[in-house]
């Protein structure tokens, strides 16, 4: 029997869920899945690159979790998620037809518009290209009014390299930059070994005109800053997506404070300047 809800509450509250429908759940690698859902009232959530939703996982919780699909197809949301603890899990055993809650979208997004008649650099480590995704494809699919991009991707392994088959649909476009490493190599591996931030170094960009959108480990981040500083690109073009302890995504119950700034409503992008400081103490 599926799971119901009350639906007849104002939509407006920000805590009350919509109900999604799971029209696909398939394995990414061996901790991570995405989610392609459907919204059973049939309206379409809009939503910016780099924003994120509350998943509820009926009897179990909810988790904040980055949009990962295609901006333009707004009908269909996707999520890619790393199962790391009960709710994850529970959304991992969601079969298709399924129903889940979903709150959002909330958030900061990517500054895609602002980086226009810029070169563009998408840093991301691990499932740090999830959240990256929905920013790729609209630069793609405005590819004219950009100037060099390029995508420097980074896994622990080749078995935990995330969407392989778009990766080899943008690695043979001529208009960007594609270049896969990973921390720990396997026999057949041909790529790069080798932390993601090494790959900085060998990318072509201008820095004085270069957007730079970073997403992954918080230490992977601070590495690629100060790589790409290094290549001359200025600290207030450089974005950073952080996503630490959110719990209610609107502001009320402080989890995810990070001193002055609440991630849920300040971030989760932030110009780099704005959390350099906080990034750089431990246990903040």
């Amino acid at each position: 029997m599926q799971p119901t809800i009350d639906v007849s509450t104002d939509a407006a509250d920000p805590m009350t869920p919509r109900l999604f429908r799971v029209v696909k759940n398939f394995n990414d690698t061996g901790d991570c899945y995405t989610l392609s859902l459907k919204p059973e009232d049939g309206d379409p959530l809009l939503f910016a690159p780099g924003q994120f939703t509350m998943l509820y996982a009926f009897g179990r919780g909810e988790v904040p979790i980055s949009i990962s699909g295609d901006p333009a197809e707004p009908g269909t949301l996707i999520h890619t998620i790393r199962e790391v603890g009960p709710v994850t899990q529970a959304l991992r055993e969601v079969k298709k037809g399924g129903l889940i809650g979903v709150r959002g979208p909330y958030g900061t997004a990517w500054p895609v518009k602002e980086a226009e008649g810029n070169d563009v650099v998408f840093v991301a480590g691990g499932i740090g290209l999830a959240p990256l995704r929905p920013a790729l494809y609209h630069v793609l699919h405005r590819r004219s009014r950009y100037g060099k991009v390029a995508l420097l991707y980074g896994a622990r392994t080749p078995n935990d390299i995330l969407y392989r088959d778009e990766l080899e649909r943008w690695r043979s476009r001529f208009d960007m930059q594609v270049e896969v490493t990973v921390d720990r190599s396997q026999a057949a591996w041909r790529g790069h070994v080798g932390v993601v931030t090494r790959l900085i170094s060998r990318t072509a960009f201008d820095p004085v005109s270069t957007v730079a959108m970073v997403c992954g480990p918080e230490v992977m981040m601070r590495f690629a800053v100060s790589e790409l500083t290094a290549r001359g690109v200025a600290q207030e073009q450089i974005h950073v997506s952080l996503e630490r302890n959110m719990k209610c995504a609107v502001g009320f119950c402080g989890h995810c404070q990070l001193g002055p700034a609440f991630i849920c409503k300040d971030g989760p992008v932030f110009v780099f300047p704005e959390v350099k400081r906080l990034l750089s103490i431990r246990e903040v």
